[in-house]
């Protein structure tokens, strides 16, 4: 894991927390220019990335995202912000004011592919309306919502009163019908064709 942070004693104390989780960091980058050669030099699995670095934007996100996992650690708890972040490839938005135990959920659920999203955010976002896609059922849309916001089959059974083996049909029709090869492309989906809507705070 690599920590990008421009805050010295952040990095050092996130280090030393997630070691004692059993996870190393292989390197931490203070600039935001040194970031791609570092992923270069030191591959890693998982980059967290502050969102607020000097001399950085998140156009850069896309580029990073090919080299790593980006997990996005960020002290700004606008829902769009986030929702940016995660159009461009990152997998988890983390806000800096949660506990170590939040940095670690979120850390599970993208090494199994997942999206992770603060709860506030998640609750901002399930059930509206948006413009579904065509393509879609009003239950597939439902659907498509609650994967966005990063509920595994069993949470969406259990907030749908479904059974789990009906969710994975429900999922595995909907990859066919839209082409899609992934839980992470299906939240990029939902996003830019509006299912998953923001209310702006």
């Amino acid at each position: 894991m690599i920590i990008a942070d421009d805050h010295a004693l952040f990095r050092q104390g996130l280090r030393s927390l997630l070691a004692l989780e059993g996870i190393e960091v292989v390197a931490e980058i203070e600039q935001a220019g040194d970031l791609e050669a570092a992923l270069e030099a030191t591959p890693c699995d998982v980059l967290l990335l502050d969102l607020q670095m000097e001399q950085w934007t998140m156009d850069q996100i896309p580029e990073l995202a090919r080299k790593a996992v980006v997990v996005v650690l960020t002290a700004n708890e606008n829902v769009e912000t986030g929702l940016t972040a995660l159009r461009l490839g990152a997998r988890a938005i983390v806000q800096k004011r949660f506990a170590i135990e939040s940095l670690m959920t979120a850390i599970r659920a993208v090494t199994e592919g997942l999206v992770w999203m603060p709860p506030a955010m998640q609750a901002a976002l399930v059930g509206q309306d948006g413009t579904a896609a065509k393509k879609l059922t009003p239950r597939e849309s439902e659907i498509v919502r609650c994967v966005a916001v990063g509920m595994r089959n069993a949470e969406v059974a259990a907030r749908l009163s479904l059974s789990e083996s009906t969710v994975k049909t429900h999922l595995t029709n909907i990859f066919q019908k839209l082409g899609i090869r992934d839980r992470i492309e299906l939240t990029r989906y939902a996003i830019k064709s509006g299912l998953v809507t923001v209310h702006d705070h």
